[in-house]
């Protein structure tokens, strides 16, 4: 895209250069603070951080706490710029796409004469990812992330043409509507490719390669029929030491020693040592070892949380240590320790984990309960066949996911590269059709 002819310096503490025709005002001579009554019928709107600011009801309603008394609630009308005070640095600043309610930690802020809400929209929401506002509100307030109207008031914004402004944020709307429609296509390809991954596994490790082969029932319910020479046994039959897990302690967290892996570093049967919890020292790494220290081949089970039944298994030898909210399942000399974690990761396998897992604050599974699911399991030589088939068809499907994924990254890369360089008068959009 093409660029400005002619830029000039700015003093504008978030850019180093503007257009040399757009002018700089304060957040307050661009727009005013606006406080409304609120009416009956009146619903709750809500500031996402995605930049959506909508009624409550139409993206959803759990994960809230509803006030009772709505004490300090004003009025939002469609149009108005809104800032979320304490979320705002997350990107929850938008323009409202309807009439409703709001709580008192929003500003409602309505644009002067010839100011398009839409273009600060963006501009804030740029400030926002790029951490200028966290960063201006730290240093207006120790150890807060708060963005208030006095701060959005004193802070110098650029002043395009009225007209130019409107220019900007029509070509971003459709723009970016345009990016966000190949990013949900490629999302929907993706989950597709996992369901069809899923289905390839569960078909291989609870029924095998051949058709047509004699079936038995296997006794359990959610199984079914399983191949007549294969066995079903409870999990804890096929491991060489008690499922174990993690200390119930929070350690002391480092920038550097040994890796501590959690949940979240548990994905798609491996381990992602790049979403580790952090780092414990080595006094710690050999107390918890004396409980359990990791080996080539042990599988871990994510036991609690929105993730429970993933798993992951240990492919070298590296140096790490794992935390409470995984199970450690050591396979013993019956299975393969790749089958092992192909069979957990099976649907059967995980509709068994639906079924038995508790709830308390979160859903978990414990490890008793755990050792006692069945698991189908044919003969060791066959293990290692149907090995050879999962192992392409995996390799396969990680490259498709992996290029999938890299594309879904570089398109938001170029949403935001866009919005970032328009907003910033990096690009001229004047003659965009």
């Amino acid at each position: 895209m093409k660029r400005y002819p002619d830029m000039r310096e700015t003093e504008l503490s978030w850019t180093n250069s503007l257009p040399a025709h757009w002018d700089e005002r304060r957040g307050k001579f661009l727009f005013y603070l606006k406080k409304r009554p609120i009416r009956e019928e009146d619903e709750v709107i809500t500031a996402f951080r995605d930049g959506q600011v909508t009624l409550r009801t139409n993206r959803r309603t759990e994960g809230f706490t509803n006030s009772l008394k709505e004490i300090g609630y004003q009025g939002v009308r469609k149009g108005d710029l809104v800032i979320h005070a304490m979320d705002g640095f997350a990107g929850a600043i938008g323009v409202s796409d309807s009439d409703g309610k709001c709580s008192p930690v929003y500003s409602c802020c309505v644009g002067r004469n010839g100011i398009n809400a839409d273009f600060y929209a963006y501009l804030l929401r740029n400030m926002a990812k790029t951490g200028f506002i966290e960063s201006l509100a730290k240093g207006i307030r120790e150890r807060s992330t708060d963005f208030r109207w006095n701060d959005f008031a004193e802070l110098g914004l650029p002043l395009p043409p009225a007209q130019e402004q409107t220019r900007i944020s029509t070509t971003l709307d459709r723009e970016t509507a345009r990016i966000d429609a190949l990013v949900e296509k490629k999302a929907r390809f993706i989950e597709l490719l996992k369901e069809k991954r899923q289905a390839v596994i569960t078909q291989a490790v609870t029924n095998g390669l051949a058709p047509n082969v004699p079936m038995k029932d296997s006794g359990v319910e959610w199984i079914g029929a399983v191949p007549e020479d294969w066995s079903v046994l409870a999990l804890k039959r096929l491991v060489s030491t008690p499922i174990t897990d993690g200390p119930h302690e929070t350690p002391t967290k480092y920038d550097e020693g040994v890796p501590f892996v959690s949940a979240e570093a548990v994905r798609l049967g491996k381990i992602d040592f790049q979403k580790i919890w952090g780092h414990i020292s080595r006094a710690d790494h050999a107390r918890y070892s004396k409980k359990y220290s990791p080996q080539v081949g042990d599988i871990y089970m994510v036991k609690s949380g929105a993730t429970t039944g993933v798993t992951a298994i240990v492919e070298d030898d590296r140096e790490f240590n794992i935390w409470s909210p995984l199970a450690a399942i050591r396979p013993n000399e019956l299975v393969e320790p790749r089958f092992l974690l192909a069979a957990l990761r099976s649907t059967p396998f995980i509709d068994g984990i639906a079924i038995n897992w508790s709830y308390g604050t979160q859903q978990n599974i414990g490890m008793k309960t755990l050792s006692d699911l069945p698991v189908v399991l044919p003969p060791i030589e066959y293990q290692r066949d149907i090995l050879t088939i999962l192992d392409a068809d995996e390799a396969r499907y990680d490259r498709l996911l992996n290029a999938t994924e890299r594309s879904v990254a570089l398109l938001n890369e170029r949403r935001s590269a866009l919005i970032a360089a328009a907003v910033t008068g990096q690009i001229d959009l004047r003659d965009t059709v």
